[in-house]
């Protein structure tokens, strides 16, 4: 090897090893986009749990006015078969609250959802309907056995523990005061009015 074969060897082992050329993968403009949609989906991921944590009002208050409106209709049933006069009292005084918590109810759906009974859930509208069946049968069949007032009390302090229930959800959910407000009251009242039936006597 002649000398500047030599220089040469050495020249060309001494020049650094060019850099291996990054891939996409390795790029910065992979980062970037892999950071900006991991991004986006935590932002999904967080407001479709803050919005699945808000009380849905629209089918709470339309569950609670089919639930009053069911309730109504047993009373007028059965309220001028029960014979104690003091439940019979209790019972028109129940039957005075729910109505006016419904007509609340009634306009607050139809200003803001434009609500119609038959567009509401098939399945809320079955359920509503198969407990107030369930409730007319009750009282129906204590009806022919002389038994009504014990369970007219015994149902509709239960009625009345549900409706005070649904009412509170509402009253904790809504940022609607005139719904609250009245819904406050009429929440308010049953508290008065359950003891008044679950505490009904026919001895007394």
């Amino acid at each position: 090897m002649d000398k500047q074969d030599y220089l040469d060897k050495i020249s060309a082992s001494s020049k650094p090893v060019a850099a291996a050329k990054k891939g996409f993968w390795h790029s910065t403009l992979f980062k970037v986009i892999a950071g900006a949609v991991a991004g986006l989906i935590v932002i999904i991921v967080i407001g479709s749990v803050i919005s699945g944590s808000r009380p849905n009002i629209r089918n709470q208050a339309s569950t609670l006015k089919l639930h009053l409106d069911g309730t109504m209709e047993m009373i007028s049933t059965y309220q001028s078969d029960v014979k104690s006069s003091k439940l019979r009292s209790s019972s028109a005084s129940l039957y005075s609250v729910l109505s006016n918590a419904n007509d609340v109810l009634t306009n607050f759906l139809v200003e803001k959802y434009n609500f119609k009974t038959n567009s509401v859930d098939k399945k809320m509208l079955e359920d509503a309907e198969t407990s107030k069946e369930d409730l007319n049968t009750e009282l129906f069949s204590a009806k022919i056995n002389g038994i009504l007032d014990r369970i007219y009390a015994h149902k509709m302090a239960y009625e009345i523990s549900i409706i005070a229930a649904e009412e509170a959800t509402i009253i904790r959910g809504t940022n609607d005061e005139t719904l609250k407000n009245s819904l406050t009251t009429s929440y308010d009242s049953l508290n008065n009015l359950y003891s008044q039936f679950n505490d009904f006597s026919e001895t007394k």
